[in-house]
């Protein structure tokens, strides 16, 4: 039997990177997948992509960091689908070139990313935990990263949205527990990713992505399809007694050194 056979999963951030990833994996595993991205042509290749390989998913456009936007998407979830067993918090942005130190940083950059990263999250969890309480208890999945787990110097806006995430996990995870929900989250790092990509500015004099690589103990990147593969063993029952976990997936980066130097010395 398939992992996910009879569940529906709801993945924001899907339309590309491990979010894409994960719900190609999803659907191969048997759940209905729900795709949704604020890039509707993102979001909706992904859901052709499920059709094309025999799986079962539909997108539903929406920026997560809107209260109304979310609303809508829960109760599209409960009529299209009947109900809710897996929600994968994904959607994260890191602008490097606009954070920085918090002396630094523009209001609304702040601003912004705390609502894509952390208020995302809180939505969503405010309006999809009734629908899988509805639906018998289930797995919700959060998006950190190592960042949260050590900090990194000079990114401040999203080091503190990824800390707040592994904190609200947590809080979570007891809270709910009752309700038949767990909550879990996992912290990537160096992952082979568009976000990856947007990791240096064209004037900066210091190579983030090879510095990746090389305080990674394996020397090479991370793949979507590896988290991807994390985020099932949460989604399905085979973590059924884990609660409240932070499962860093960065190669070892984390252990591997003085993330301060991510600025450079």
């Amino acid at each position: 039997m398939k992992r996910l056979e009879g569940k529906v999963a709801l993945i924001t951030g899907s339309g590309q990177g491990i979010g894409r990833a994960a719900a190609l994996l999803f659907a191969r595993e048997g759940a209905v997948v729900v795709v949704t991205d604020i890039n509707s042509a993102a979001g909706e290749r992904t859901a052709s992509e499920i059709a094309g390989e025999g799986g079962e998913g539909w997108f539903q456009e929406a920026d997560v960091s809107l209260r109304e936007d979310v609303q809508r998407l829960m109760a599209a979830v409960r009529k299209r689908s009947g109900g809710l067993n897996v929600l994968y918090n994904n959607a994260s942005v890191y602008w490097p070139g606009k954070d920085g130190r918090i002396t630094e940083i523009a209001e609304e950059h702040w601003d912004r990313v705390i609502a894509i990263n952390l208020r995302s999250i809180y939505l969503c969890c405010r309006y999809g935990i009734p629908v899988m309480s509805d639906s018998g208890g289930g797995s919700i999945i959060n998006t950190a990263s190592s960042a949260g787990v050590t900090g990194i110097p000079g990114c401040d806006a999203y080091t503190a949205t990824k800390g707040a995430t592994i904190a609200l996990t947590r809080s979570l995870a007891v809270e709910y527990r009752p309700a038949g929900i767990r909550v879990n989250c996992i912290a990537p790092a160096g992952i082979q990713t568009p976000m990856l990509s947007q990791s240096n500015l064209e004037d900066s004099t210091f190579d983030e992505r090879r510095f990746l690589r090389l305080r990674t103990p394996s020397r090479r990147y991370g793949t979507p399809e590896e988290v991807a593969r994390t985020a099932l063993f949460l989604a399905s029952e085979e973590s059924s007694y884990i609660n409240g976990a932070v499962i860093v997936a960065d190669g070892g980066i984390t252990i591997n050194g003085d993330l301060s130097k991510m600025q450079g010395d």
